[in-house]
């Protein structure tokens, strides 16, 4: 773009600290305030003046009394070079800090209604209460990383090892499990020995739809199996359906206890030892260091600390 009529040479030829003389030689239409302006002396701004002068094969700059006055080719390419130069300024100067107050804009979320449950509310909270205008979005699909690979979402919010190692992550907390079985359960009342659970039929949460679980595998280790009656892909409604049925539900401890607060439930330890998890919120990598994001992921990571 600035380099119409000059001679034919690659950009990579020349040095571009001479078009920013160019434009403070243009703007100011003075060869000493130019030189003041890009902080060099005036013999070197008017050598550098000879050269752009050759360089455009065009006068630029001539004298009309006791002023400089600019040529037409001159008058054409001061606006190109208040354009082109900002641009290009905007790419090595420093962004601009994300101020939440006064910030209009919306996140996207994804993760299982397992975290939903656990942090939507806080977080809404201390989102409204920090950025008033910035909105939320909250989705639940198998391929969430997927989705932040395309850029379809902001952050991820996921058991710890289940995306991709090129994404950076922050673990934000642990959990681990107890049984949910109705208040009224026939057979189990205020203990669940291992006997009795192999025997129990059992809801399966999988949220990916994908087979096995923390519970399974550790069975699996001690060559024992376990009879999945039902699967659903809602943790929040395993306690719906233990409620009103013998079904067993082997679901995540945090959960397990708001749910109790809410349904007719009880809550049992597991009659083995279950492998606790990991929550970590999960990025791309092309959000590391925008400001919003940071912002966003602190403020994830905040709630998160008092679930």
């Amino acid at each position: 773009m600035l380099m119409h009529r000059m001679h034919p040479q690659s950009l990579s030829a020349i040095d571009l600290n001479l078009l920013v003389v160019l434009r403070a030689l243009l703007g100011e239409r003075h060869v000493t305030r130019a030189a003041k302006r890009v902080g060099l002396s005036q013999s070197a701004t008017s050598h550098a003046l000879a050269r752009l002068r050759e360089l455009y094969q065009d006068p630029l700059l001539v004298r009309s009394g006791r002023f400089l006055q600019l040529t037409p080719r001159a008058l054409q390419l001061l606006p190109l070079l208040e354009r082109g130069l900002g641009e290009l300024e905007s790419t090595v100067s420093r962004e601009p800090p994300f101020e939440p107050s006064q910030a209009r804009r919306a996140f996207t979320i994804g993760m299982a209604d397992y975290g939903q449950a656990l942090l939507v509310g806080p977080l809404l909270r201390a989102i409204s209460s920090a950025a008033p205008y910035v909105d939320l979005s909250i989705v639940s699909f198998p391929n969430l990383s997927e989705l932040l690979e395309s850029g379809g979402i902001d952050l991820a919010v996921l058991v710890t090892g289940t995306a991709s190692h090129a994404f950076p992550s922050q673990k934000l907390f642990s959990d681990g499990f107890l049984c949910m079985v109705a208040r009224n359960h026939s057979e189990i009342k205020s203990k669940l020995g291992l006997e009795t659970y192999l025997r129990a039929r059992h809801v399966l949460i999988a949220p990916t739809g994908q087979a096995g679980s923390f519970v399974d595998s550790e069975l699996g280790r001690r060559g024992l199996e376990r009879r999945i009656a039902l699967r659903v892909s809602s943790f929040l409604a395993a306690p719906l359906v233990v409620a009103d049925s013998d079904l067993v539900s082997t679901a995540p401890e945090r959960l397990a206890r708001a749910m109790a607060k809410r349904y007719p439930i009880r809550l049992l330890p597991p009659p083995l030892r279950i492998p606790r998890f990991e929550l970590a919120q999960v990025w791309h990598p092309r959000w590391d260091n925008d400001p919003a994001h940071r912002w966003l992921r602190q403020i994830v990571a905040s709630v998160s600390e008092k679930v």
